[in-house]
């Protein structure tokens, strides 16, 4: 009678193991049939676009809707370029944020500083474009663009990045509030991965005689680089999908005129939002759908870098070791 009763609970226990791996099973397919679905309907609504341009549509800077001629090459060179800017900005400013708050800030202070922090995350993305256009733009143009383009406006390399109208609407504008944008992002995570480090080891470290930055480096980086890494990809991936905080600041032209800093551009978010509900059914439609195509590409070959780049990174601590 005992031997009966205390196999009844186990049987239940494993069936709900088995009901368990089941649904997790379940979850990971429907994740990715809805992957699959989007790929597909993305590839179904841009044919018309792609069987017309190909991979041409990449390098085609056109961009007119009333000649039915369609290229990407403005949107994606608006996309990377204010990406890269966000990422120039914001992945030492949260490294530098999250060092902070795990190793030099003070107890009492930790706390609120961190929650004043994320609470950057909250701010919607609207708030921030209105910031920019309206207050943020004005300041860049008036203590920086027109200032930089009086000094080195006759230099002749120079001069390239930095020409465009004095409005501080642009790509370093728009850069700049996407890096603003995922700053609590990054930092948060930075923060939490720094956190997880074993106290042992940095104790250790420091027992040894090194500094602060020697432990960071040498001792909690190495430790969090995963961690890190998928912070600074969770960043970019916010900046590459954001959409009304860049459409705001990035002056919505869809001209490829020179690699200034300071000029308009376009991006494919703000494309599809500007377009996307005034667009007849045809081939300007699908146009905008192969822009949200290329976006999803550029987003997979990102993540797919960032998993080689740990990949490599580990391969590296094996072969050391």
């Amino acid at each position: 009678m005992n031997t009966s009763s205390q196999s009844s609970p186990r049987k239940v226990s494993g069936l709900l193991d088995q009901l368990f791996g089941w649904a997790s099973l379940g979850a990971v397919l429907l994740t990715l049939a809805m992957l699959a679905g989007i790929l597909v309907s993305l590839v179904t609504g841009a044919w018309p676009a792609i069987a017309k341009y190909g991979l041409s549509f990449l390098t085609r800077s056109i961009w007119d809707p009333v000649q039915d001629e369609f290229g990407g090459l403005v949107m994606i060179y608006g996309t990377l370029y204010t990406s890269i800017i966000a990422l120039v900005i914001a992945v030492p400013v949260s490294f530098g944020i999250a060092l902070f708050l795990t190793e030099l800030s003070p107890s009492w202070l930790k706390r609120p500083l961190g929650t004043a922090i994320e609470l950057l995350a909250a701010i919607p993305s609207i708030v921030y474009g209105m910031w920019g256009l309206l207050v943020f733009s004005p300041i860049l143009s008036t203590y920086i663009q027109m200032p930089l383009q009086r000094a080195f406006g006759n230099v002749p390399v120079l001069k390239m990045f930095i020409s465009g109208p004095p409005v501080g609407i642009g790509i370093l504008s728009a850069g700049i509030i996407l890096a603003i944008m995922i700053i609590p992002f990054i930092a948060s995570v930075m923060r939490d991965v720094f956190e997880v480090t074993p106290p042992l080891l940095k104790e250790s470290a420091y027992g040894l005689g090194s500094t602060t930055w020697e432990v960071v480096s040498q001792v909690v980086l190495p430790y969090t680089k995963a961690g890190v890494v998928g912070g600074i990809m969770l960043g970019l991936g916010r900046a590459l999908g954001e959409t009304m905080a860049v459409t705001f600041v990035i002056g919505n032209m869809n001209q490829l005129n020179s690699i200034s800093v300071f000029e308009p551009a376009n991006s494919i978010t703000s494309a599809l939002a500007n377009e996307f509900a005034e667009a007849s059914n045809g081939l300007h439609q699908a146009s905008l759908i192969y822009l949200g195509l290329v976006l999803f590409f550029i987003t997979f070959v990102v993540l797919s870098f960032s998993k080689i780049l740990l990949a490599k990174m580990r391969q590296r601590e094996g072969t050391s070791s």
